[in-house]
């Protein structure tokens, strides 16, 4: 057990009492845009804007740091899928430019936003499971001064 003292502060980290926390069960939950503790609760109140707690088990959700990971992730997928049948289909058929983007833009933007929130709830599980940001119930409150 680890403690320390400062005037103003005093806080006490035990491995042991330490919740576990598994990796990809958290970001399977999170991917169902569930709560990555107990998987029932909902992570999201809007499309994009997480809850401020689980409505089961009470986890606080504010704590996350998402910021823009999973709009960066969404595109990698996105693209890795789109760009190469768009490359496939050019090269093999050629059709006019209009029918391509009929086809592409809708595709491209629709699977986009079907990603984005699952994307969003797994770095959401992520962080949860790696006690990133305010996840660690454990973590000091301040940093005590050297």
């Amino acid at each position: 057990m680890e403690s320390v003292t400062t005037a103003t502060t005093v806080w006490t980290r035990d491995a042991a009492h330490a919740e576990k926390r598994d990796l990809w069960t958290a970001m399977k939950r999170g991917f169902r845009c569930r709560c990555p503790r107990c998987g029932e609760g909902k992570m999201f109140r809007a499309f994009l804007k997480t809850a401020d707690n689980c409505s089961k088990c009470g986890l606080d959700f504010t704590p996350h740091r998402a910021d823009d990971l999973p709009a960066y992730l969404v595109i990698v997928v996105v693209g890795h899928i789109i760009v190469p049948i768009a490359l496939w289909i050019e090269t093999n058929y050629s059709p006019a430019i209009w029918l391509q983007m009929a086809i592409y833009l809708p595709f491209t933007l629709v699977s986009s936003l079907a990603l984005l929130q699952p994307v969003k709830g797994s770095v959401v599980g992520f962080q949860w499971a790696l006690r990133m940001h305010g996840f660690d119930d454990n973590a000091p409150r301040e940093i005590p001064p050297v």
